[in-house]
């Protein structure tokens, strides 16, 4: 499909079809990659599910069909809806400059409420204790001990640990907001050894004629050198050179997520830890365990890099202070003596399916 160009300011070649406006417009904005992706996907199945119309033609009754037809043949999430509009809302306003009166007139789906995932400190130790040596194991570490989220920690430059001050800063989170976390002590030597193997790993690769790092927006224009400088290169470097799908050239990108992904699953499931706990549980119980041991909700909001402490209150109910917190009117009833005795014997009685150990 190729659309006439949109004010694009191009006034030689071929001017760019529609979705590379789209990608354009975003990179202008400096939004993140996987951003980029979610809206190009959306707008592209807007338009073939109306016979490949142009946007332009279509409007309020379409947009709303398309959502509408996500929630009940889809059967997508309230969260998966609203970035599908946020996918639409950003064409017409950002790339087609259109302003309609019905784009603020579209009614976002409601979000339910949920509590977080929440492993207790023995689990948390099971489940660590259950990784083996190694980079995994270090990064899970690292989640639990700092409540970065995994890209987070993923995309930490060697620079970007500071061991004399014992702190970690956060660079560009969600909400493009920097941010300043704690250094777990009892990794700072592993850390250590990780920044030296990454830089060891960067010298080869200089020496090899590569050494060179993507770096963020422009600075790599206004800093030539930085991409081939030892602390712009990630701390956990992947061991495979790629290709970066923005400029094409080949550098060192950081480890995949799925490297981490697959390695606290495979440990969950090895110490038999029933609740579906990913990565970002790790994150759940760092700010739960922290506001139970007395960290204040403004020092905890500002460690998890929330825009608003409603979101980081959420975490309050999972401390025990609200159901769990009460006790049942049933156990407050007064025992009968004759039922006293069978109660007893019942708690020293196996799980029904289970047999009783054999000394």
């Amino acid at each position: 499909m190729n659309y006439a160009p949109v004010s694009s300011g191009i006034t030689q070649g071929q001017p760019p079809r529609l979705l590379e406006q789209v990608r354009r417009q975003i990179r202008v904005l400096h939004y993140s990659r996987r951003t980029e992706q979610a809206y190009v996907g959306w707008i592209r199945r807007f338009i073939l599910a109306n016979g490949k119309r142009h946007p332009r033609e279509m409007g309020a009754d379409e947009v709303a069909a398309f959502l509408t037809a996500l929630a009940m043949d889809g059967n997508v999430a309230a969260a998966t809806q609203n970035q599908a509009l946020s996918a639409l809302l950003f064409l017409y306003r950002h790339v087609l400059g259109v302003t309609l009166p019905w784009m603020d007139n579209v009614v976002r789906a409601k979000r339910p409420r949920r509590l977080p995932v929440v492993l207790s400190k023995e689990e948390v130790s099971q489940l660590l204790g259950a990784m083996p040596d190694g980079t995994p194991a270090m990064m899970a570490r690292l989640l639990y001990g700092t409540g970065m989220r995994l890209m987070e920690c993923l995309r930490l430059r060697i620079k970007d640990v500071d061991f004399a001050r014992a702190e970690i800063c956060v660079r560009s989170g969600k909400g493009n907001k920097d941010r300043r976390v704690p250094l777990p002590m009892s990794l700072k030597a592993a850390l250590l050894r990780q920044r030296c193997w990454a830089v060891s790993l960067h010298a080869s690769d200089l020496a090899g004629g590569r050494g060179q790092v993507h770096l963020p927006h422009a600075l790599a224009r206004k800093y030539p050198n930085a991409d081939t400088a030892p602390g712009w290169q990630y701390l956990f470097p992947s061991r495979m050179h790629s290709r970066d799908p923005r400029t094409g050239r080949r550098g060192r990108h950081h480890l995949s997520e799925e490297v981490l992904q697959r390695a606290v699953k495979r440990a969950r499931l090895q110490v038999g830890i029933l609740k579906p706990a990913t990565c970002h549980t790790l994150r759940h119980s760092f700010a739960t365990h922290l506001l139970d041991a007395g960290c204040d909700i403004r020092t905890l909001q500002e460690l998890l890099g929330h825009k608003d402490v409603t979101t980081t209150q959420l975490y309050t109910h999972v401390l025990g202070r609200g159901a769990g917190g009460v006790r049942s009117p049933l156990d407050l009833l007064p025992v009968p003596p004759s039922q006293a005795e069978g109660m007893a014997a019942d708690a020293q009685r196996p799980p029904i399916g289970l047999k009783r150990a054999t000394p």
